[in-house]
């Protein structure tokens, strides 16, 4: 027996299939005329028609792969399901690649006739991970292009046209960059555009929706595309508008010029999603939690998301490293220059939300200093190099949060922040002012305004920009940042910019805020461990305190001293121990077996700030003082 709400859905979708047909006739043959209903994404499940037009013979489809700026082999081929073939009505075999489980092979029985095919995208409810993790909720939907296409293998994406169209839930909205060729309430058509461009284009819908205007009188359209569970999770303080039009002003003025017809933000304000951001050439797509703009801890945490998406339309989509400008999903990427790509993004989405308001100078302040005191304790860089990090990030982004310390993640983001912060110093410094890495961004990243285009580079590319705004031995500095051991992180820009890292007693803002949003203590800098709030370890560093005591990740802190574990509890522990002349007594469960570790240690709480050197000039708060005349 069929459910009947799916077969009303498959019937009303059949209708709406064949009344598009004339369209397509009547508006010109696309390499892939695709079309989406989406009615059933509150029930996790998309439905797709697709039709192509292939020669006579061996055809090879391709499912995507390589999922630009995901850098890794993510495109969730294993919810792609219920794949039908047909020509005429008439069924064609087909059989999946035995090596490669994204490639599939069929015969073609004849020529002049479309090829259709049909097929499902179980959208899934797990919240780990990236664009492949939760996309929807019973009120809304972010729709990757890439879940929902087979293209012919060996044809390069920016060479097929495809005529996307999409049907959305009832009283539902919509968000994205691509151009609308007509709508109706539920039906939505696309203008052609090439394969690339589809994918590079994903679309936020909701029931609950809100589109706000951030142009700001640039001349160029910049909207944000808002969706949520709830309406009041949309009311965005007029702060923050405001803050998100002096982003668009102040990036903007960075770069001198853009590569984009007009900009959406696509953000999602769910806690039924993954959280996360992910860039595109003209949109980007970026997931917090709903309450974000009504909590000032999660607005804090996730300050720098919108302005790190936003400068990925420079550095990351036109300006593109040449190992990840492939031009097809099935290439293989090579993460080697990720320390551009994404550190370089990293220093300039935090430096871009303090220059527009959305971060105070105070958080931005304390938010370096929490970055270079986890890089400062990370025995791992003992035996990973940051280019290893960059070459190894598709397995990377996948692994456990344990021994994160020692085995060390995707530090180019983190990493990347301070080598751009020290270059940014140095030229500062070479120049007496006059110069500053803004001067390599617009040289590098601006030049004339245009619609997208990607223009690759290489390493030696990126040397010879900053040796045109200043030289320097950019690359021996680069080259020693890349690939030293040293077991201290590179505080050499903090130190350059007039301020030192330091550690105090008393819990920072931006600590204290984490530790709020993340439900975790930290207890890094000083026992060497990361709690949750049930004292479970989540990571310990080896050369700490309690990892020289035999601790690790996995086990649960029970009782301190005797007293049975709460989060006050532990921190009262830890001050005490300046006044302590034994060690800490930690009872530990370590799955069915109960120990009892004694920790020698006797320094107090610490947690890390960054402290004026007055022997230095503030170099660093002129970095991150705004551009625009009218910016606070």
């Amino acid at each position: 027996m069929l459910d009947s709400h799916v077969t009303r859905a498959s019937v009303t979708f059949c209708l709406f299939l064949l009344s598009i047909s004339t369209v397509h006739a009547q508006a010109g043959r696309s390499d892939i005329m695709l079309t989406v209903d989406a009615s059933d994404a509150p029930r996790k499940i998309l439905h797709a028609r697709e039709t192509i037009f292939p020669e006579k013979g061996p055809l090879t489809l391709y499912y995507p792969k390589w999922i630009p700026g995901e850098h890794g082999p993510t495109g969730p081929v294993t919810d792609f399901v219920g794949l039908k073939i047909s020509v005429d009505g008439l069924a064609v075999l087909w059989n999946r690649d035995p090596e490669d489980m994204y490639a599939i092979h069929c015969n073609v029985p004849t020529a002049a006739k479309p090829l259709e095919l049909s097929f499902d995208f179980v959208l899934p409810s797990g919240t780990e991970g990236f664009s492949a993790a939760a996309s929807s909720s019973a009120q809304l939907l972010v729709l990757s292009w890439n879940q929902v296409v087979l293209y012919p293998k060996d044809v390069r994406p920016d060479k097929i046209t495809v005529s996307a169209r999409m049907r959305i839930p009832d009283r539902w909205k919509f968000g994205t960059a691509l151009d609308v060729e007509a709508e109706s309430s539920r039906e939505i058509r696309f203008k052609v555009v090439s394969l690339e461009t589809l994918i590079d284009s994903p679309v936020l819908m909701g029931r609950y929706f809100k589109r706000l205007d951030i142009s700001s009188g640039t001349g160029t359209p910049h909207f944000i595309d808002m969706a949520s569970d709830g309406e009041e999770a949309l009311q965005m303080p007029e702060r923050i508008v405001d803050a998100y039009e002096r982003l668009v002003r102040e990036t903007n003025t960075l770069f001198g010029a853009h590569h984009y017809s007009r900009y959406d933000f696509l953000y999602t304000l769910s806690n039924s999603v993954a959280h996360f951001g992910l860039e595109h050439h003209q949109s980007s797509d970026n997931r917090v939690a709903e309450r974000t703009l009504l909590d000032d801890d999660l607005r804090r945490v996730s300050a720098s998301l919108l302005p790190h998406e936003f400068t990925h339309s420079w550095n990351g989509k036109y300006r593109r490293p040449a190992d990840l400008a492939t031009g097809d999903y099935s290439m293989p990427m090579r993460g080697d220059l990720l320390w551009v790509y994404e550190g370089l993004t990293q220093y300039l989405g935090y430096l871009l939300a303090a220059r527009s308001g959305l971060r105070s100078p105070e958080e931005y302040r304390e938010h370096l200093a929490l970055t270079a005191a986890e890089l400062d304790n990370r025995p791992g860089r003992e035996w990973r190099p940051l280019q290893d990090a960059a070459t190894a990030a598709q397995i990377l982004y996948g692994a456990p949060y344990e021994w994160d310390s020692y085995r060390r993640s995707v530090d180019f983001y983190d990493e990347g922040n301070l080598l751009w912060l020290e270059a940014d110093a140095i030229i500062r410094q070479q120049t007496d002012g006059r110069k500053s890495l803004d001067d390599f961004c617009k040289l590098f990243h601006g030049g004339q305004t245009t619609g997208p285009t990607v223009n690759p580079y290489t390493f030696d590319d990126v040397v010879v920009a900053l040796n045109a705004v200043v030289p320097y031995d950019w690359q021996g500095f680069l080259t020693d940042r890349l690939q030293s051991l040293n077991s201290r992180a590179p505080l050499g820009g903090i130190e350059r910019s007039g301020w030192k890292l330091v550690y105090r007693d008393t819990v920072g803002l931006m600590v204290h805020t984490y530790e709020e949003v993340d439900e975790h203590i930290d207890m890094r800098f000083s026992l060497g461990i990361m709690f949750d709030e049930d004292g479970q370890m989540l990571d310990v560093i080896p050369n700490a305190p309690a990892g020289k005591a035999g601790l690790g990740p996995g086990m649960k802190l029970i009782a301190i001293n005797g007293r049975k574990f709460t989060k006050e509890i532990v921190r009262d522990a830890v001050k005490s121990t300046k006044e302590r002349t034994a060690p800490l007594e930690f009872l530990v469960q370590n799955a069915d077996y109960f120990t009892t570790y004694a920790i020698e240690y006797y320094g107090g709480e610490r947690y890390p700030f960054l402290e004026r050197d007055p022997s230095k000039p503030d170099i660093l708060s002129a970095i991150i003082r705004p551009l625009t005349s009218d910016a606070r």
